[in-house]
């Protein structure tokens, strides 16, 4: 299949499911409450998806792949804030479990991505 716009990656569909599943379990119990980590962790996921999406509209693959240098790191922040929400007792440890392979899984792939994207840079 031929990548002709930015919901065709893998990259920003999974980001976007990961981004729905953050706003999902940011918006019950105390988690709701905790404004700066729920608005923290839920700006991150969003950058994750943002950045995939304005890196793919840029006009070089040297942006693109900057773009998705700062998605990953996004993901690794996603993975960090989890680690607060389940030492606050926000999440369960099966909840972060789930949550915390998404991430793993998006970052993963937006990796693969750079990677592709580096090599035809060369």
């Amino acid at each position: 299949m031929k990548v002709e716009k930015f919901e065709d990656l893998i990259a920003w569909q999974k980001a976007r499911e990961l981004t729905k599943a953050i706003y999902h379990v940011t918006a019950e119990g105390q988690f709701s409450k905790d404004f700066g980590l729920r608005d923290q962790i839920r700006r991150a996921s969003v950058s994750v998806m943002s950045n995939i999406s304005e890196g793919f509209e840029r006009s070089s693959l040297n942006e693109f792949h900057q773009f998705l240098v700062i998605a990953k790191a996004s993901c690794a922040e996603v993975r960090s804030q989890l680690y607060v929400a389940l030492d606050a007792g926000y999440i369960n440890e099966i909840t972060f479990q789930e949550l915390n392979q998404q991430a793993t899984e998006v970052s993963r792939i937006t990796g693969g991505l750079r990677v592709s994207i580096s090599k035809q840079r060369s």
